[in-house]
């Protein structure tokens, strides 16, 4: 096949899948504690320019001032702690609520782990105000009900063995940016179910009446977004060409023979 032709193929899917990946970003612009997907790019032993793989951002996004003491935010590196049917998972969305069980859940129906006993869910009293500190203790009438899990990943970064070093400093928060693989738009779960999983660090603090926004740049993605839409056009001009360019050559094959 034609050089050319495979090369704007390539090119192709590439700015294809950078397409699904911005697209979802903007879509995801205004979900609470959404985090941006990026692609990575292959090149260390292919010579067309492939999407390896895709990294998340787990830098902060703002801050939104709410009011509702059932809103939580996390200020500093760290992720909510959750029971789900599945197993133990993980958000950054704090819009959380009370169950018809008086626990503290998602709007999915996760509970919120408690840290002072094994990771059960923090029973409430509904009919009482809910305090909760920085450390995350959740106190009714003065008297602590619990204790909110925050976690950080603490496993070896999940990639291939062929992956280039440069996958693990890609720029963002996470010391371990592929030790958490995406459910959904808000929540996270470890890629290895086995590894460790460490607390977060006292510097992390949980402030209430708050929710963290999505920290999608609007603005750079959709500015990104026509890019990658004209590269994508230059690349189907490109196979237009060859296409043509072939046509050309074989018929003039077809004169001299």
């Amino acid at each position: 096949m034609d050089p050319l032709l495979i090369s704007a193929a390539s090119g192709m899917k590439s700015r294809m899948d950078a397409l699904d990946l911005l697209a979802n970003n903007i879509a995801n612009s205004g979900t609470v504690g959404f985090k941006s997907d990026h692609e990575f790019y292959g090149l260390y032993e292919q010579q067309l320019p492939v999407v390896e793989t895709q990294w998340t951002d787990f830098s902060q996004g703002a801050m939104t001032a709410t009011g509702n003491p059932l809103n939580l935010a996390l200020s500093g590196k760290g992720v909510f702690g959750l029971n789900s049917p599945t197993g133990t998972v993980f958000t950054r969305s704090g819009d959380f609520r009370i169950s018809k069980n008086n626990e503290l859940e998602t709007s999915e129906g996760y509970t919120i782990r408690n840290i002072l006993d094994k990771g059960n869910p923090i029973t409430v009293d509904p009919t009482l105000a809910i305090d909760v500190s920085k450390d995350g203790v959740v106190s009714q009438a003065g008297q602590s009900v619990g204790q909110i899990e925050i976690d950080w990943p603490d496993s070896a970064p999940q990639t291939s063995s062929n992956a280039p070093q440069s996958l693990n400093n890609a720029p963002q928060t996470l010391n371990n940016p592929q030790a958490l693989s995406k459910l959904g738009s808000s929540y996270f779960a470890m890629v290895d179910k086995g590894a460790p999983v460490a607390r977060a660090s006292d510097s992390t603090e949980v402030l209430q009446g708050q929710l963290e926004q999505s920290n999608v740049p609007v603005a750079d993605a959709a500015v990104k977004l026509v890019g990658v839409m004209r590269q994508f056009e230059m690349l189907q001009k490109a196979m237009t060409l060859a296409s043509d360019m072939s046509k050309q050559a074989i018929a003039e094959v077809a004169k001299v023979a």
